[in-house]
Order: C-alpha cells, then sequence, then structure tokens
C-alpha cells in the first residue's frame, strides 16, 4: 500500500484509489471505510465512532475543529 502525503489535493482512499468526500473541514471519508483527519492522517472506521466539531479558542477567533469520539 502506497502511503500518501497529508496535504495531497483531493484525498485518495489507500484502501480502494477512489476520492474520498468532504464532511467537514479537515474531516475527508471514503464508501470502503477509510477516513482521513488533518491532525492524525488515515485510519479505518469503527461502528462505535462518533463524528463532530468543537469548538476552540484560537487566538481571538472561535474556530470549529473536527473531533471523534468512541462510544
Amino acid at each position: 500500500m502506497e502511503k500518501l502525503s497529508k496535504t495531497s489535493k483531493g484525498k485518495i482512499s489507500p484502501k480502494c484509489n477512489r476520492k474520498m468526500k468532504q464532511q467537514f473541514i479537515g474531516l475527508f471519508h471514503c464508501k470502503c471505510g477509510m477516513s482521513w483527519i488533518k491532525t492524525t492522517g488515515f485510519f479505518e472506521r469503527t461502528p462505535e465512532m462518533v463524528f463532530g466539531l468543537k469548538r476552540m479558542k484560537v487566538g481571538n477567533k472561535i474556530k470549529q475543529v473536527p473531533v471523534i469520539k468512541h462510544y
């Protein structure tokens, strides 16, 4: 399996070589069960994962960043 760069434009799934779709800024999903998040890179989804946005203060701005919760 070829290791892809985290900054490659148009994220391609390493498992099925299809283009991933963006769910949030910094979070992409593919139909084959692979996902990519800006902070960690590629990983395989499991049924107990819940994806959401968390508000964080960066400087004077409040930004939303993607988070993964495991239930």
